[in-house]
Formats: C-alpha cells, structure tokens, sequence
C-alpha cells in the first residue's frame, strides 16, 4: 500500500495499477473496491471510482457492470451500515506480519453455500479479499481469523456483493497459490530491482514462491465470457515461447485490456536462413508438434485457444508470415500485435519488416525480450577489448561492463484471458504436418518417433517437472560429475528451453534459488547467449569456417565412415552407445556430444559440417546458434578452440566407468567385463563367445584400428593449411587470424574507422584469436606425429589416471608385502623346527582377520588418496 503521506493523484495511480490486476484475474472485484475504499479513502471513492473503471466499459463490460453493482450497493446504504462495514474494512489497512494466521475457532460450524469466495491464481485462500464474515452467528471473523465487533449476525454487504458477482466473474477451480510480492508480480518493470539485490533480499522466500508459480500453471479456470462490445482484439504471436510462466508478450497483451487471440504461423521457407542451416529437423518438428498441442491445452485450461495458420510460402518468401498477419488483422479488426523477438539474423530481418509494414498500416506491433538473458544485439565489447574474443569469459566481462536493464523478476501465469467474439478460422494442428511419418510400400506407418515419444513429457508442466526434479537431487553432483553418462546428474531442460516451454530467466531464477548453486550450471546460459551473440556476428556461421586456412583442410570422403558414426556402428562402445541414444530419444548429454563431435573430426577425418547437420536432424533441442558455435569450435575453425580432443576409450574411464551406459545402449555387449567393456576387440576368443558377441556380426568391426595414426594425420593437414595460408597466422604469437566483421570494428576502433576506414576500403581487419598450443607446435615441425607433440590435446579418463595410480600402488604393496611374507614363513618354519627338536607342542594359529568387501561400484575408488598421492 503507498504510503499515507502521497498525493491524491499517485494514490489514483495505484488504484489504476490494482485494476489492471483484476482484468488478468489475479484480484477479485470485491476486494479491488475494498482497497479502493482503504486508499482512497470514503469521498474520493465515491468522487472517483467510475471514473477509474471506465476504461472497462470497452475492455470487459461485464467486468464494469460487477463493479458499478458493488459501488451503487456500497453508497446507497444507511449511515449505520456503512459504519459496520468501515470497521470490517479497517482490518486490510493492518499489515500482513502484525496479523496471525487464520484459524478456525471451535464451534464455528460450515460456512453457509451463499458465502462465496472468488479465489484467482495468485491469490491464497483466507487472504484480506476472501469474505469478511461468517455465518455461524455472533461474533464475526475478519480477513485472517480476526475477531471484528459487528453488529448483529447478519451477512455483510461485502458478501452480498461477492454473491451477486459469482455469476459473471471468473472462479478458479484449482488449488490456489500464494501470490508472489510486489516486486515480483509488478508489470511494468519500472519497480524491478538488480537482479542480485533482488535474489540478496528474498533468497528465503523465492524457494516457495517458485513452488507455488508452478502450481499455478496447472490450475484449470473457467475463461472470461465473450464481450461483443469489447475493443479490437491483440494478436498474440507466438513463436519459440509456448508457455503460460513468465511470458512478456502474453502479459503484455492482457495489458491492453482487450481480447487476446493467441496465433502460431508455421512458416518453414522462413524457419531456414540462408545456406544450410537445418533450423527445423526431423526430431524438433515432432517436438514442436507435441508442445503445441500442449500449449492449446493450457490455453484451453485459462479460457482461451490457439490458433493455427500454415503460411503459404510459395513465391512470396520473407513475406508469407507478414501476408499470413494482414489477412488475420483485416479479418478480426485486430489493431495490435505483440510476440517475442527471436535472435536468428534472417528471422530479426523477417521480424523488422513484418513490424515495419504493420506500422504503416496503422497496427501498432510491440516485440519482447524473453528468449535469452541477454539480447545479442545489446552486447558490445566497448571497455573491454577483442582479446580472448570467443570465450565465455570475455563475453560475460562485455554484459558487465556494457550492463542493460535490470533482469527483472519472473511473471507469474494469466489466470485467464480475455476472449473475442468470434474466433479466426484457422487449420488444424495436423495440417502443419509437423509429425508426419514416412509411409512403406505397403501404407503402413514408419513410427520413428515412438521411443522419443515414451522418453520425454512435452508440457509446460514436464518442463518444470524435470527442473524441480534436478535441482533436488542431481545439481548437487553437477559440478564435478556432470560428464556422467550413466548417472542422471544433469538437468535435461535444453529441449524445453529452446522451445520456450521454459524462459531463461526462470531456470536462473530457480537455480539462484536452489540450496546448492552451481557456478557450471548457471555458466551454461551464458553460453546460450554467446552462441547467439556470434551468430549475430557472423550469419553465415552454421554453414562456413570462420578461420579461413581450415576451408581448405583435406577431409574425408568415405560415406562409409559417416553412416557408420551416424548410425552408431563404429565398433568403438562409447561413441556407438551415444549414436544410438541420440537415434532413439533425441538427446545426450553435453559430455558424449564432446565424445562423438571429436571422433568424428580427429579420427575420422570427417567435415564438421557433416556432424552439424546430423545432430540438427536428430537432437529435439537442436538449436542453430548452439550447434553451430560449437562444432566450429570442435572442428578447428570457430572463434575458440577446443583444447582437448576426446578418445574414444579413455574416456569412457571418466563417463562410464563400469560400462553400464554402454549395456543400455549396445545390450549386445552387456556381458562382457567392466575391464573390457569398451575395447571388445581385446577379449580373448573364449571370452567373446561366452558373452555371445561375434565380432563383424552381432557387434560391427572398428572402422579404423590405429587411432593415432589418424590423430598425426589430422594434424599433419592442420599444419600444411596454416602453413599454405600464412598470411591469416600471427608471426609473433602463432595464433589465428579472423576477419572481423564490421560492427565489431566500429566497437573497438571508433565510429571514424568502421564506416571511413579500414572497412569502406575493403580491407579486413584481422585479429588474433585463441589458438590450440598443439597446432602452433606442429607448425613448426609438421612432420611429427601427435605422440611426440608435448600439447598433446588428447585426453585420458580421470578414472583412467586414477586406475594407473591404484596399479602402481597396489604393485608396491604386494612387492613389500611378498618380501615381509617371505621372511615371515622362513621365521615360522625355523621356530617350528626348533620347537620339533625340543618336543615341544606346535604354537596355536593366529585367529584369522575378515577382509572387507569394498562397497564401491567402482573397484579403483578402494584405494586412499593419500596411499596413492605417496608415490608420485
């Protein structure tokens, strides 16, 4: 409440704020007028309240019509009367912490049926805008259990009204939730904090308010009614942003105080940019088929519907989207559209001119920030330099130094929304044939999809679901065991992140709020945002290196080699047991991605681009800027460089110890060893046939036996096209040349030089970027092989060093052991002879000490560290 002393013009301005609560539902009538009666005061509420409602007389007419009922029924009671309500009233002038909680007295008996509470998402049950009074007679309740000196038993006005308003007023049917503050709910974002002031000072409280947010995205409430009167309708445009939990332009759209008509436009000429970039695969266009028919369930539960439009795309290109909006504003008469921009340069482009064309036609079009922390095109490297230019680093010192508006608080859902009087034709969700399976000769379905189907929820509510589940258990062990891939220890959320079924914003929020706060697993949306910061940089970065000596790097051909690795029949576990989850759910983790990308650039001398457009197909987070920036960097050319290269064996040591994901994934193997799980061609012959395993039938052959060959070879043609192309390599340091582009020479060089300069000369401007220490080694010496390289990127299994040291130490200890038990048996056997000479008896036996079974799935943990760390 503002304070007493503020002006009768920013207490109108607060009553104003109250009401835009009440049109999306998160306050009820009565208890809007009851705080209009508590700020305002008894004449300025009479003087002014119509005047503040007016706006709804076109926004909801029955809205207005409610609250006029209560304010004629108010006035026009006797003096007496008034005053009894003034002293019910005078309870929500207290403040929350002085009150107690409410408690039924004994005694008390059932409310009677008339007694009607309107409850709205947000809002608890027993707060001061539930009913005022009881039925049970004599002494009365207030709003949180209060005893109120009323007159005489009889029912309030309060009540009546409230009753009176049930018939026409949304009622939500759900289990309500606590509201969140005025801080966190505040639409306008001119109250919204820092962001770590704000996670300082309601650290305690986020962990329940986020409990309770995500409660509300399941309740089911009955929409508002149609209001034939009411004013043009919104245009929600929804994108990559199918959810009801912190959505800007949902919100903003209730904002308007008109009715919103939800539309998704299917549009694959524009989904794909220039060149080839896959935007929309196989596995994410199932995905996006399931999340929309989610998406309309949930705005079916709030009243509303989605509407489907497939834009005809034939010959009219960048437009079919813009031509799709101008039939459906000609048709409903909308004059405001709202969605949430996307970061893509082609579909910024599409954006702009859609927004730029439906401003000349007099349509008022707004775009969000929503879909990352950090919108790319904000991002400058002023302050800080180009050095280090491709690491996360760097990027992060650039949002710190070049800071934009505060994040704000995540919004809470709509409780519902407003609908219009009649609805859009549109077409159905099948129509947009985004799940459509391939048909055999005989008609009968080719249902490739079921396995990701049976894997994953795709609702709003899964989203939140595998979110909560993470960070109760596996963010825990995030930070050192993340690379796991037969442990649950990550989060699973990119496929909802990149869909929009989750904003970036809330999984930070979350996390801030969880007990453990992992510093890796927050680093990981900055990431996002650097993926996306560099495709603004360089749009055509999913398709060409970016360093140019390596577009000239001899790959392979062998198609052989590339089906083998796509279709996880390379012969080495590891990487086949991450193809083949990849092919059946859609998904690996972060770690295998690293695995399989380096098999195949390192050793099988395949093109990146080739790995980039599998994983777009297959991956149901497949995600362009992401992808593309890491590939580039996994195959040689990207701003930043890998400076490890997976094998294929040793890693397994680190991901899967003891071969459990390989059994799930390759079960032909599951009997074998945990020692030789992952190198099956060692097994002696007797072995292999115990297991049922034939090599080249019932598991394939590898389709490359010596892999350090390969490794030399890679960077043998690594060292000829940086030597052929020794202009793009920096003399002193060694490193790489890249071209920049020219916004990024206007940041760091000034305005004269961006567009009178270096760059409207034609000229590039190069500059060094990180550069693997292995390469600028073999540089000097190209004919060396990767085993005599001292930067050797390749690296081992940390269990595989840890096992290294246990051999060592536990050889030492037998060695020491076999000596003092040899010296041992010579002492036991002359003492026995001596005692054999002298007739005396034989010595009793030394009771005999149980051996402790390690409890450990992992035999080489047994060892202490400290036993191990001796030796080195």
């Amino acid at each position: 409440m503002p304070p007493s002393a503020a002006g009768a013009e920013e207490r109108r301005a607060y009553v104003r704020k109250l009401l835009r609560e009440v049109l999306v539902g998160r306050e009820d009538p009565e208890g809007f007028f009851a705080m209009c009666v508590s700020v305002l005061g008894h004449q300025d509420t009479r003087s002014h309240f119509l005047t503040l409602i007016q706006p709804l007389t076109t926004a909801n007419s029955t809205l207005h019509s409610g609250l006029t009922s209560i304010y004629q029924d108010y006035f026009s009671k006797t003096e007496d009367e008034e005053l009894e309500l003034a002293l019910a009233l005078s309870v929500l002038e207290m403040k929350d912490d002085q009150l107690p909680t409410p408690v039924q007295e004994p005694g008390d008996g059932q409310t009677d049926s008339r007694s009607v509470q309107l409850t709205s998402v947000g809002q608890p049950q027993g707060s001061r805008h539930t009913q005022l009074t009881d039925r049970s007679g004599g002494r009365k309740k207030g709003a949180w259990g209060m005893a109120c000196p009323l007159k005489n038993p009889q029912e309030t006005e309060l009540q009546k009204n409230t009753q009176t308003l049930a018939a026409c007023q949304t009622v939500c049917v759900a289990s309500p939730c606590a509201s969140l503050s005025k801080q966190e709910t505040d639409l306008e974002g001119d109250e919204r904090t820092e962001e770590g002031d704000s996670i300082q000072s309601g650290k305690t409280k986020r962990s329940r308010n986020r409990r309770k947010r995500r409660q509300a995205v399941g309740q089911q409430v009955v929409g508002l009614p149609c209001s034939p009167s009411a004013a043009a309708p919104v245009l929600l445009w929804c994108r990559r942003d199918l959810r009801l939990c912190d959505n800007p332009a949902l919100i903003g759209s209730l904002e308007v105080g008109a009715p919103v008509i939800p539309v998704f436009i299917w549009s694959p000429e524009e989904e794909e940019g220039p060149g080839i970039t896959v935007a929309m695969g196989g596995a994410c266009k199932y995905w996006l088929h399931q999340a929309l028919s989610h998406f309309r369930s949930s705005l079916e539960g709030i009243g509303s519907h989605l509407v489907f439009l497939k834009a005809d795309g034939a010959g009219s290109g960048l437009g079919s989207s813009l031509q799709s909006l101008k039939e459906l504003v000609k048709e409903t008469g909308a004059r405001t559209v709202m969605a949430n921009a996307l970061y893509e340069p082609w579909l910024k482009e599409r954006d702009d001119e859609v927004v730029s064309a439906l401003q000349k036609g007099g349509v008022q079009c707004r775009m969000f920030h929503s879909y990352c922390l950090r919108d790319p095109y904000s991002v400058s490297t002023e302050g800080v330099g180009l050095r280090g230019i491709g690491s996360v680093s760097h990027f992060m010192s650039c949002c710190r130094q070049n800071p934009t508006s505060a994040l704000g608080a995540p919004l809470d859902p709509p409780g519902s929304l407003p609908t219009p009087a009649t609805w859009p034709q549109g077409v159905s969700l099948d129509t947009l044939e985004l799940a459509r399976m391939p048909r055999r000769k005989d008609g009968s379905t080719i249902d490739w999809a079921a396995n990701i189907r049976n894997s994953w929820d795709f609702s709003e509510e899964g989203a939140h679901a595998r979110l909560e589940a993470f960070l109760q258990d596996g963010v825990y062990r995030y930070e050192k065991e993340s690379g796991r891939a037969d442990e649950p220890n990550t989060s699973c959320v990119s496929p909802y992140l990149h869909f929009g079924q989750l904003s970036p914003r809330w999984l930070l929020w979350d996390a801030k709020g969880a007990r453990c706060r992992p510093p890796k697993f927050q680093r990981k949306l900055a990431w996002r945002d650097l993926a996306y910061w560099q495709l603004t940089l360089f749009p055509d970065l999913p398709w060409e290196s970016l360093r140019p000596p390596y577009k000239a790097l001899r790959w392979s051909t062998d198609r052989r080699h590339l089906k083998a690795w796509q279709r996880g029949r390379t012969g080495y576990p590891l990487v086949d047991a991450a193809m083949r989850q990849l092919w059946l759910t859609g998904w690996m983790n972060n770690y295998m991605r690293h695995v399989v990308a380096s098999f195949l650039i390192a050793y099988l001398h395949l093109p990146w681009q080739e790995g980039y457009r599998w994983f777009q197909d297959t991956l149901v987070d497949a995600d362009v800027a992401i992808d593309a920036m890491m590939w580039q960097n996994g195959g040689m050319c990207g701003l930043d460089h890998w400076n490890f290269v997976m094998h294929p064996v040793d890693a397994a040591m680190t991901c899967d110890p003891c071969g459990n994901y390989v059994r799930k994934w390759c079960p032909e193997l599951a009997d074998l060893p945990d020692e030789l799980i992952h190198k099956p061609w060692k097994c002696p012959v007797s072995m292999l046939r115990r297991a049922g395993v034939v090599i080249g039938q019932t598991y394939p052959e590898r389709v490359i036996s010596d892999l350090e060959e390969q490794r030399s070879r890679s960077l043998k043609d690594v060292a000829v096209v940086r030597k052929r192309f020794g202009q793009y390599v920096d003399k002193r340091t060694g490193c790489d040349l890249v071209p920049l582009p020219p916004r990024l020479v206007t940041e760091a060089l000034g305005p004269s030089h961006g567009n009178g300069g270096i760059v409207a000369e034609g000229k590039q401007f190069l500059l060094p970027v990180i550069t693997r220490m292995e390469f600028k080694h073999q540089l000097a010496d190209p004919d060396s092989d990767a085993a005599s390289n001292p930067y050797n990127a390749v690296l081992k299994g940390y269990v595989s060093r840890k096992r290294d040291e246990t051999i060592a130490f536990l050889n030492e200890r037998d060695f020491t052991a076999s000596v003092l038990h040899e010296g041992a048996q010579r002492r036991e056997r002359l003492e026995s002879d001596q005692r054999r000479m002298e007739g005396l008896p034989r010595p009793p036996a030394p009771p005999s000490r149980a051996r402790r079974t390690p409890k450990a799935k992992d035999k080489f943990s047994v060892v202490p560290g400290g036993a191990v760390t001796s030796l080195t």
